[in-house]
C-alpha cells in the first residue's frame, strides 16, 4: 500500500511539473487598408505581446474571405467592414461585432483630364471600386449615387482591390475610383488626379468593426479582449502621434523607402503614410450614433436585396452586438 501510496504521489509530482500545453495563437485577421491600421500597427509595435496575448496576424484579400475564415473557425476575429457581419448573421451564422476601429473614408478620386467636378458627372462614367457587397458598394450605391440621383446602372462600376483600383485609375483604365487610404494619398502623389468627394465628411458612418464568433467569446474571451485592449493602444498612437505610427506600418504599404512624386520628388514613405493616417477616425468604440448608422445601412441592403429577413422584417442590428468590452473600460 505504501509502494501505491509513493508512486501515486509521484505522478502527481510530474504531472505538477510538466509543461501545460501551449495554447493555439490567437489569430486576427485584416485588410491591408488604412481602416485597419490599428491591428497592423499592434502587431508591428508589439502591443499585443505587451497585453500578454500571443497574436498571429493573418491578411486576407477581401473582407468576404476574412468573414469566411471567422465562421469556419480558423479565425479568432478581425478587423472588417460591418456589413459582411449583418450578411452572414442574417443566414444564422454565430458572428459578434465586440467593438469599433474606423469610422468611414472613401475618396472618389477622378482624373484631372476627365472633366469630372462632381458625383453627378460619373454617369456614363466609369470607375473602379470594391467588389459587390462590400461596406464601400454599399455606400457607394445606397448613399453616394442615391444623394447625386444616380442610379447603379448609370455608372459602369468594376468592382478590384484598391491596388488594383489605383493601377486603374493611373493607366487610364477608368475615369474614377472610390478609395480607402492609404491608396487615396498615394494616387494623389504619383499621377494628375483630384479628389472630389469624401464620404466621411458628407456620411460619417462606422466602416470598420472588430467581429468574432459566439464560439470564442465563450472559449477565448479574455484573449480577446487583450487584443482589443492592445488595438486601442494603436488607436491612440495613430491619433496621438502618427509621425511614430507611420515609421511601424509604411513598409506595410510602399515597399520602397520613397515614393517617386508627380514633380519628381523621391519622399519618404513615412510623409505618405503620415498624411494618410491624418485623414482617418479611429475609435475602438461604438457610439449610439455609429449603432443608429448600423442600422441604417442595414436597411440599405435589405432596400437594394443584398439582406434578407425570413419574414421580411427590418434586420435589427443589436443581435450582432457584444459591447460587454467597452462598457467594463468605460469607452
Amino acid at each position: 500500500m505504501n509502494a501505491v501510496r509513493l508512486l501515486a504521489a509521484a505522478l502527481a509530482a510530474l504531472a505538477l511539473a510538466a509543461p501545460a500545453a501551449a495554447q493555439e495563437k490567437f489569430k486576427v485577421g485584416y485588410l491591408r487598408v488604412m481602416d485597419d491600421a490599428q491591428a497592423i500597427l499592434a502587431d508591428k509595435a508589439d502591443l499585443y505581446a505587451r497585453r500578454g496575448v500571443d497574436v498571429e496576424l493573418m491578411e486576407f484579400k477581401s473582407g468576404t474571405d476574412l468573414i469566411k475564415a471567422i465562421v469556419g473557425g480558423q479565425l479568432h476575429s478581425g478587423v472588417l467592414g460591418f456589413t459582411n457581419a449583418i450578411a452572414w448573421a442574417s443566414r444564422g451564422a454565430d458572428l459578434k461585432v465586440v467593438g469599433g476601429a474606423q469610422n468611414g473614408y472613401h475618396a472618389m478620386i477622378v482624373r484631372e483630364e476627365a472633366g469630372i467636378e462632381k458625383i453627378a458627372d460619373l454617369k456614363g462614367r466609369t470607375i473602379a471600386s470594391q467588389k459587390e457587397g462590400s461596406t464601400a458598394d454599399t455606400v457607394l450605391k445606397g448613399v453616394v449615387f442615391k444623394q447625386a440621383g444616380l442610379a447603379p446602372a448609370d455608372v459602369g462600376i468594376m468592382g478590384v482591390s484598391p491596388q488594383v483600383a489605383v493601377q486603374s485609375l493611373v493607366a487610364k483604365r477608368v475615369d474614377a475610383a472610390f478609395l480607402f487610404e492609404p491608396q487615396a494619398s498615394i494616387v494623389k502623389a504619383i499621377a494628375p488626379v483630384k479628389e472630389i468627394y469624401e464620404i466621411g465628411e458628407v456620411w460619417p458612418f462606422p466602416c470598420m468593426v472588430v467581429i468574432t464568433s459566439g464560439e470564442v467569446l465563450k472559449t477565448r474571451k479574455d484573449d480577446l479582449w487583450k487584443t482589443l485592449d492592445a488595438q486601442k493602444d494603436a488607436i491612440d498612437m495613430l491619433q496621438q502621434r502618427p509621425e511614430e505610427a507611420a515609421r511601424y506600418i509604411a513598409g506595410e504599404f510602399i515597399a520602397e523607402p520613397t515614393l517617386r512624386t508627380l514633380d519628381g520628388k523621391e519622399v519618404p514613405r513615412e510623409e505618405i503614410i503620415t498624411k494618410a493616417i491624418r485623414t482617418q477616425v479611429f475609435n475602438a468604440a461604438l457610439t449610439d450614433k455609429d449603432l443608429a448608422r448600423m442600422q441604417e445601412i442595414a436597411a440599405i441592403m435589405q432596400e437594394n436585396g443584398s439582406l434578407k429577413t425570413r419574414d421580411g422584417s427590418p434586420f435589427d442590428v443589436n443581435v450582432l452586438l457584444d459591447l460587454s468590452w467597452q462598457e467594463e473600460r468605460k469607452l
